[in-house]
């Protein structure tokens, strides 16, 4: 399990909302915009919403066990000045327990293990 550096971990602190990506069994990509919070406890990134436990995002982690997330944003259009942290890696359908995670979060969320890491700009 890799670990987020410093800069890495107040770039998530500031933000709310990523783009998570999966498979599903057709191995077909699926990426929808999700919020999520580092879960400093866990060392793993908790990805919300209202009723997780019925969207298709739930579903493909319960069956492959994969997922990324994809958290960016603009410093500047001028000159052009992108950042984004990309993180890949084993996750976790969870039944329950995301309401505790805070707002945006309903009973059921996915966690997701910190495998792979890529940025810029951070």
């Amino acid at each position: 399990m890799a670990e987020l550096t410093a800069s890495q971990l107040d770039y998530l602190a500031g933000q709310r909302l990523g783009r998570l990506a999966t498979a599903g069994q057709d191995g077909r990509p699926h990426v929808v915009p999700t919020s999520f919070r580092y879960n400093a406890r866990t060392h793993t990134i908790d990805v919300g919403g209202h009723h997780m436990a019925t969207t298709k995002k739930y579903r493909d982690v319960q069956a492959t066990g994969w997922a990324a997330i994809v958290v960016d944003d603009l410093v500047s259009v001028d000159p052009w000045t992108p950042r984004m942290l990309e993180i890949r890696g084993r996750a976790s359908a969870v039944p329950e327990g995301g309401s505790d995670l805070g707002p945006g979060f309903g009973d059921a969320f996915i966690r997701l293990e910190i495998g792979t890491v890529n940025s810029f700009g951070i």
